[in-house]
């Protein structure tokens, strides 16, 4: 099996002004295209061949870290690119994924708040997560290229704090990049999806 580049969503433009044209061009078709293509070199021989990337991710995990970066960080983008559409943002979430925040999270700021603050406080690259494990909501944070299927979650919406996700438009100020990309960018639709997709 050969892994390909998924397709953005939307339109280069179209997360701007909070995720520019720029920043699209360079983080998708540079550095996403470089995890795939590093993969498929890496696969053969590595005992992964014929398994889904989601198989891979969690196979890899500890063995073969070549491998592993590169699964992830593909697994990860291939849903961040759909975590985001214009015009989203807001308070706009389902009911079902906003009754467990409200259940787990103590409430929509207090996540929102806890989210920010995981991505602020990731020491270099990484990403932080609204994961579901055990069947309770979590806020967590990963480094490099981990996902929360390595630690027996489940990402219901992750935000690539990599520099290359937000250099370009927001240079040193992550916490700035984070806010504008909550309120402004999350598709709460992919959220859903991905809790309807969650192992039972």
């Amino acid at each position: 099996m050969t892994f390909e580049l998924m397709t953005l969503p939307y339109a280069y433009e179209a997360l701007e002004p909070y995720m520019s044209a720029e920043t699209l061009h360079y983080h998708h078709d540079k550095h996403h295209q470089a995890y795939v293509d590093m993969l498929n070199k890496l696969l053969p021989g590595s005992g992964f061949e014929g398994m889904s990337l989601e198989e891979i991710v969690k196979a890899s995990y500890g063995k073969n870290q070549g491998v592993f970066n590169n699964a992830g960080q593909d697994f990860n983008h291939n849903n961040f690119w759909p975590w985001m559409k214009k015009g989203g943002g807001g308070k706009k979430v389902p009911g079902s994924v906003l009754a467990l925040i409200d259940r787990d999270l103590g409430g929509f700021d207090k996540f929102r708040d806890a989210f920010i603050e995981a991505g602020k406080t990731q020491f270099g690259s990484g990403w932080c997560w609204l994961t579901l494990k055990d069947g309770k909501l979590e806020v967590t944070k990963t480094p490099n290229g981990e996902n929360p299927l390595v630690h027996g979650g489940w990402p219901l919406l992750g935000c690539d704090v990599w520099e290359h996700a937000y250099y370009i438009d927001y240079r040193n100020l992550r916490p700035k990049y984070l806010e504008a990309w909550f309120d402004n960018l999350i598709n709460w639709d992919h959220v859903e999806e991905m809790f309807a997709r969650a192992p039972k």
